[in-house]
Order: C-alpha cells, then sequence, then structure tokens
C-alpha cells in the first residue's frame, strides 16, 4: 500500500474531527483531510492538481478516472497522459520528465496530490524505447482494477495497447506482460503502423466485453476482450467511426443507449488547438453510432452532435475526455483543455500544456451537452459532489443559438445578375481573378493556392463587413466528387471574414482522404517563433450542397467572436466551436474556392443579417 493511500485508509474516523492546523502550516495530505470536514462548494477551472516535490501539476491530457469507497468515505483517482508535471519536473539529465501515467487522489474531485506513477519502468514487451505512455482509461472488474493505455511507440515500430492490474486505485500497478492490441496496418490503406492509440472498455448487455481504440490513422475500432481483460480478438475487429476524422473515443450508458463521444482536429496546437467533442449513440457498444440528426459517424461524410467545443473564454480545444457520475448522480465530463493565453509549459514554447478541467453535463434531449452548451466554464461553478453526504447546487441552463434578424440589404447579394454588384472587390487584385456568374450563382474554380501558404495569389470575392454584431450566411455547392474517393484533399469553397493576409477567420467544406469535413479555421500572424499560424475545429456534416453561417459577437472585454454554423437543408443547423480573434473595424467579408486545382464551387448568394436579440 502506498504511503498517500494509507493516510487516507485511517481518516475515515478522523474525517469529520475540525482540522486545526492553519492553511500555511498544512501538507496536502492535511489539506485533504480538512477538505472532508470542510468541502469545497465551489471550484474554478482548471482542477487544482499538485506535486509535493515540484509544486502544481500543470498539465493532464486525456484524464481518467475512478473512486473507492474507504468505510466513511471516498478517495477519488485521477490518471493522465504522461507529459511532465510542470516546467520544473526534470529527469537526472535535466530534461523534462516522461511519466508511465501520473496518478493523483482527491477526496472532493477538484484538489488533487499526485501519487506517483502507475508503472515504475517501461514493460519489457516494448522493447528498447524511450517514451511516456498515453491515454489511460481505468476500469473495475473481476475483483480488480485495470488500467489499459497507450504504448506509442514499441520495437516493431508502432503504436500498441497495454494494461496493468492492481487490487487498489492507487496501485501498486503490475503490467501484463504482453499488448492487449499490439501494432497493426491501417485497415483503410494497409499501410503499417496505425494509430493504435486512445482505449476504452466497455460491456454490453451479454456481459461480453470489448475494447475500442483508434484515431485517424485508421479510424476507430472495437474488438472483443477476453474475459480475464488481458487479451483481444483481432478477428472480431470492426470500425465503428471513420478515419481522418475522429480520435479518442469514451463510452458512457444512459437510458439504454450507448454514447460514444470522439474528440476531432488537433489536440495539442498551443493557442489554435482547435479540438472538440462530438457524440453519436447506439444500442451496442459495436454500432452503428448516429448522431441526433440520424447521421452515421462511420461513414465518408460524417456526423455528430457536439458535446463540448471552444466558447470563446480562454480554454480552446477541450477534447480527451472521460464521463462519470458524481455522488449525487449529475453527469460530468472531464476533460483537458488549454489555456489560450498561457499555452505552453514555461521555457518550452511549441509544448503545449493541458489542464485537467471539469463541468457538469445536461442531457438535452437525451443528448449530453455540457452545461447545456454553455461548454468549458471559467468562473466558479458549483462544485461537483465527491462524498455522498452533500447535496449537488448546479442548476441546468440551456445555451440559445443564434438566429438571422434584419437582412443587411447592401451587403447581400443572390448573384442573380450577369454582372458583380459594385459592393464587391478582388482582395487580391493580382491573383487569377476568373469566375463566372452563372444567373444564379458566383461559380469559381480552385487555381491551387491557398491562403494559409499564398494569399496573394488567391482570389477572395470581398465587401467590407458591417460594424457591430452580425451574421454571414452563404449556400455553397462543391465540384469535389461527393463520395468516399481520394485523394482531392483540401480542395475547398469558403467563406471567410479576412483581416489581412495572416489574420482570418474562415469555414469551408474539403475533402480529407475519404471523407468530406466541414471546417472552421483561425489564421493569425505575426506570431512569436514556435506558435502556430492556424488551427481549425470541425463543425457540422457536409454535403455537396452546405449552408454556412458566421455570427461575429463583441464579448464584454471588447474581443471579436467568431462562431461557426452549418447545416445540410438549410433547415436544421449545427452550431459549433467559437474562435477568438481581433481583426478590426477594417475586417471583410469574402468567398473563395482554394487549394488543389480544378474543382468548381459554386456559391448560390451570400447574405449578411443583424442578428435577433
Amino acid at each position: 500500500m502506498r504511503s498517500t493511500e494509507r493516510i487516507f485508509a485511517v481518516l475515515g474516523a478522523a474525517a469529520f474531527a475540525v482540522c486545526s492546523l492553519p492553511a500555511r502550516a498544512q501538507s496536502p495530505v492535511q489539506a485533504q483531510r480538512a477538505l472532508l470536514v470542510r468541502p469545497s462548494t465551489t471550484y474554478t477551472n482548471p482542477l487544482s492538481l499538485f506535486d509535493p516535490k515540484t509544486g502544481p501539476a500543470l498539465s493532464c491530457p486525456d484524464p481518467a478516472i475512478i473512486n473507492q469507497n474507504h468505510d466513511r468515505f471516498i478517495v477519488w483517482y485521477l490518471y493522465c497522459t504522461g507529459d511532465p508535471l510542470n516546467s520544473r519536473d526534470k529527469d537526472a539529465n535535466g530534461n523534462l520528465k516522461n511519466h508511465l501515467i501520473s496518478s493523483y487522489s482527491s477526496v472532493d474531485l477538484i484538489h488533487w496530490i499526485y501519487i506517483g506513477d502507475v508503472l515504475q519502468s517501461l514493460p519489457a514487451w516494448m522493447g528498447n524505447v524511450t517514451t511516456n505512455l498515453w491515454a489511460p482509461a481505468v476500469k473495475h472488474f473481476n475483483n480488480q482494477y485495470y488500467l489499459y493505455y497507450v504504448a506509442p511507440t514499441t520495437a516493431q515500430g508502432g503504436s500498441a495497447i497495454g494494461v496493468a492490474t492492481s487490487k487498489s486505485p492507487a496501485g501498486p500497478w503490475t503490467d501484463s506482460g504482453k499488448p492487449v492490441v499490439a501494432p497493426e496496418s491501417n485497415p483503410y490503406n494497409n499501410s503499417f503502423l496505425r494509430a493504435v492509440i486512445d482505449p476504452d472498455e466497455v460491456q454490453d448487455a451479454s456481459g461480453q466485453r470489448y475494447l475500442s481504440y483508434g484515431s485517424y490513422n485508421g479510424g476507430v475500432s472495437i474488438r472483443k476482450l477476453s474475459a480475464d481483460g488481458l487479451t483481444s480478438d483481432p478477428s472480431s475487429e470492426q470500425q465503428i467511426a471513420i478515419d481522418n476524422r475522429f480520435e479518442g473515443a469514451n463510452f458512457w450508458k444512459h437510458d439504454g443507449y450507448y454514447y460514444l463521444f470522439v474528440s476531432s482536429t488537433n489536440c495539442c496546437n498551443g493557442p489554435l488547438t482547435g479540438y472538440s467533442v462530438l457524440v453519436g449513440r447506439s444500442l451496442s457498444p459495436t454500432g452503428p453510432f448516429f448522431d441526433k440528426n440520424g447521421i452515421p459517424l462511420n461513414t465518408f461524410a460524417p456526423g455528430g452532435s457536439f458535446s463540448i467545443a471552444s466558447n470563446g473564454n480562454e480554454w480552446v480545444g477541450p477534447g480527451g475526455n472521460v464521463v462519470f457520475e458524481d455522488e449525487s448522480g449529475q453527469d460530468y465530463m472531464l476533460y483537458h483543455a488549454v489555456n489560450r493565453q498561457s499555452p505552453y509549459f514555461a521555457g518550452y514554447p511549441g509544448f503545449t500544456r493541458r489542464p485537467a478541467l471539469i463541468d457538469p453535463i445536461d442531457w438535452v434531449d437525451d443528448w449530453p451537452e455540457v452545461r447545456g452548451g454553455y461548454w468549458a466554464s471559467n468562473i466558479p461553478q458549483p462544485g461537483p459532489v465527491a462524498q455522498p453526504w452533500r447535496t449537488n447546487l448546479y442548476q441546468p441552463l440551456i445555451a440559445p443559438d443564434d438566429e438571422p434578424g434584419q437582412e443587411i440589404a447592401a451587403l447581400s447579394d443572390e448573384f442573380n445578375s450577369t454582372s458583380l454588384s459594385p459592393q464587391w472587390h478582388f482582395i487580391h487584385p493580382n491573383a487569377n481573378n476568373a469566375y463566372t456568374l452563372t444567373g444564379s450563382s458566383y461559380e469559381v474554380e480552385t487555381m491551387g493556392p491557398d491562403e494559409n501558404g499564398d494569399p496573394q495569389h488567391v482570389a477572395i470575392l470581398g465587401e467590407p463587413a458591417p460594424r457591430g454584431d452580425y451574421m454571414v450566411e452563404t449556400k455553397l455547392t462543391t465540384g469535389v466528387p461527393f463520395d468516399n474517393s481520394c485523394c482531392y484533399n483540401f480542395a475547398q469553397g469558403t467563406l471567410f471574414i479576412y483581416g489581412d493576409d495572416q489574420n482570418s477567420i474562415k469555414m469551408d467544406v474539403f475533402p480529407d482522404f475519404d471523407t468530406r469535413q466541414t471546417e472552421f479555421g483561425k489564421q493569425m500572424g505575426p506570431v512569436p517563433p514556435n506558435y502556430p499560424i492556424y488551427g481549425n475545429m470541425i463543425v457540422g456534416p457536409a454535403a455537396e450542397t452546405t449552408w454556412l453561417r458566421i455570427v461575429k459577437r463583441t464579448g464584454k472585454d471588447g474581443t471579436e467572436l467568431y462562431t461557426a454554423y452549418t447545416s445540410t437543408d438549410d433547415e436544421h443547423w449545427t452550431r459549433g466551436g467559437t474562435w477568438q480573434h481581433n481583426l478590426g473595424p477594417a475586417a471583410q467579408i469574402g468567398i473563395s474556392a482554394e487549394n488543389v486545382a480544378g474543382f468548381f464551387m459554386d456559391f448560390d448568394y451570400v447574405r449578411v443579417y443583424r442578428l435577433r436579440r
């Protein structure tokens, strides 16, 4: 038994005695005991993680959670991908330390103490490699605890899934001695080194256990687990979410359905991280999974209902989640995110740190939305209930969607004329500005350049954006074959809010290998060394004809907030994430065709609205 667990084990009777030590004299364990007496009633993201040796722990990617009843109180355990805990957390050579799944304990779900790594050395089956371990998933069955993890590299050259077991969530943990899922080829194109990452375990109604895993390179798969939970059956493997779109699968069962939570885009892109969590559901853990509009997750134009995305505050890229229930019965999402104002480990620009956050889930029409669609919180919130003698004070509030108000006629165009209206001009006069007015649309061909790499040669048709808050909408028909054929990567029709050649917001419909998707991007510059210049989120499903909306609002602090909406029928709209940007009063609305040459993009109209109040 570890020393921290031993201390917790004797707290049962003492937990109800008032702690007499002043706060400045309390050790971390004494502080935990005090929390049992005077539990926190509120929290502010991120969660407070503390390492007695190096101080606050600032990164906890891909968090996993479980609890254990210690007689008269409950201890919670948290596990994280093996990032360094902070910039002082270094190995004997002075390098930032690799962790083999860092673990923490808590009695209030808010304040956590580091209790060590799950494993003390890399398993022998991985071979002679140097790495950390990723993406824990912790479960309890067969009267013991199982912790599935990612070996990101092995002697075979690919990633794999391993498992360790213990009689206690505090350890000690013993590795099984072999992979649960060995490195394998990509089922999409049979190439080696598929992303065998991000495990989760789930059980069906018959008692059969499964392990899911996978990422963009190969998609999300599921296969049967052996009864002892230590091996899996390759012959039972099947794909449940399409490649090039989803990773980080996590299951949660609710009202008879299996909900599959999956993350999309880039987890670790500093202040431009666009990670989001989408969800589909099925009556079986093997699928098929559909979103709330009935669109599959495992198709070339995949669906997915948003559970959380960036909302315009300092937290960007929420994802890598796990869902759990607190002691009051309230469901919560535990996830990582990036503080766009402080995205990196101090002294290591480019190394994104991902603190752990927590927020309640509301089941809106039986679909899980974090904080009712308000998503990541950044101000004090009613705390989760970690002990059975408390009451949860959280009150749901459902976020409304933006709606168009009065149309701004001077900035709107149906493109029904044979010549461009005088409101328009080309932002890059020297680009190839060949276009056709068909009598019902503005048609333009992709020529090869992209605004991220060669903006001066992208033909962007522009007009002044209005002052204040507004919505801009267009109807786009793509000329890219609308099927799972490959590869016309990133040939796109694009709707812009354009500041200059380094700063813009854009929405587009694009092909990504065998998929067709919508994208919501942010470009910014100039930036310091090792900072990104472009980040993207995904929005709703794409179709051959897709409606796109960008809503611009001014935040309370004067910042510009841009929110994405897409539709495939002009009736049912999907709200995506929000970027914060500073494009200024000279920003322009623009439309263009970009990237891989030879595809025609038709814009049926551009309509600009005030927002409905």
